[in-house]
């Protein structure tokens, strides 16, 4: 078996909710520059009707983006809201991936044996509650994001700077914006990655084609990026272009992709598709194969500190 052996303990919630978030943190930091290239060519055009957007388009592809944003603004500027990636991480990714078992559990009252319904069902709660704990950081997170670091346009100094500019000129309204599109995000993203997740490495167990370690980890983390890319994408391109727009820009976020649609067409949803692909691919590599090894890892701290003889 590939790193740490599975305890016979069962890991408790506690566990869980603090190994989802350390997770979560780790994979932001190594797939980070491909979200924020996700999020340059989601707002790219947006101001601008097709024709116009693909013969001014600054960024094309995600290696062309990364490197247009290294020669234009430096290597720092594809870290640009990693402070509030982090903060939304911690909170967000303990709450949606953390509790997801436990409210699995109360759905199914106890039962091992969970349908899709109730997975489903579990998924767009842990999503749901997660979006009304970590709202403004990911807000933040996406305005640093979408913003070049070089030139005078510059909205924010700094992570703080950022929640306290909002507040003053938006209002506290302003920090949960795009709140809408978000829940619909993420609970249709929980509900893809975690139970894709779930079934994926379920069938792979019970067909005994894999054990419970890193390959089978890595192979239904894979798969589930895969499916949640496709899935979530649309609603991903117009949660990042409301939270991104100025006061008054759209009066919600369906006057957003109303606008979307009009102005640059159905494609316009699959912005940033690649990058997307890439960043969710590999950051669901990262943070399950991640949370499976903590769990196993914390839970064989506190089994030894128990037992020490």
């Amino acid at each position: 078996m590939v790193g740490f052996k599975a305890t016979d303990v069962p890991p408790t919630a506690t566990v869980k909710f603090l190994g989802a978030g350390t997770a979560a943190c780790i994979a932001d930091l190594i797939t980070f520059p491909l979200d924020t290239a996700k999020v340059r060519l989601q707002i790219q055009g947006e101001r601008q009707g097709p024709v116009r957007a693909v013969a001014s388009a600054q960024y094309r592809g995600v290696l062309g983006t990364i490197l247009t944003m290294v020669r234009t603004e430096g290597p720092r500027s594809l870290y640009n809201g990693l402070v509030a990636g982090l903060q939304r991480q911690m909170s967000f990714a303990s709450v949606r991936i953390g509790l997801y078992d436990s409210v699995k559990q109360f759905y199914t009252k106890g039962s091992e044996h969970a349908g899709i319904g109730s997975r489903l069902l579990a998924g767009s709660t842990t999503g749901a509650l997660a979006v009304a704990v970590a709202q403004p950081t990911d807000v933040v997170k996406v305005r640093f994001q979408a913003q070049a670091r070089a030139g005078s346009g510059r909205r924010y100094q700094s992570t703080v700077d950022a929640y306290k500019t909002i507040a003053r000129e938006e209002g506290f309204r302003g920090l949960w914006k795009g709140t809408s599109p978000n829940v619909a995000r993420n609970a249709i993203v929980n509900c893809a990655e975690l139970v894709t997740y779930d079934l994926i490495k379920d069938a792979l167990l019970k067909a005994n084609l894999m054990t419970d370690d890193l390959p089978c980890h890595f192979t239904s983390a894979f798969g589930a990026g895969f499916c949640t890319t496709v899935i979530a994408s649309p609603v991903d391109v117009v949660k990042t272009r409301y939270m991104n727009s100025a006061p008054g820009q759209y009066s919600s976020a369906g006057h957003c992709a109303l606008t979307m649609l009009h102005k640059e067409g159905p494609r316009a949803f699959y912005k940033g598709f690649m990058p997307s692909f890439l960043r969710l691919g590999s950051w669901n590599v990262v943070m399950f194969v991640t949370y499976e090894q903590l769990k196993r890892a914390l839970m064989a701290a506190c089994t030894s500190r128990e037992a020490p003889f």
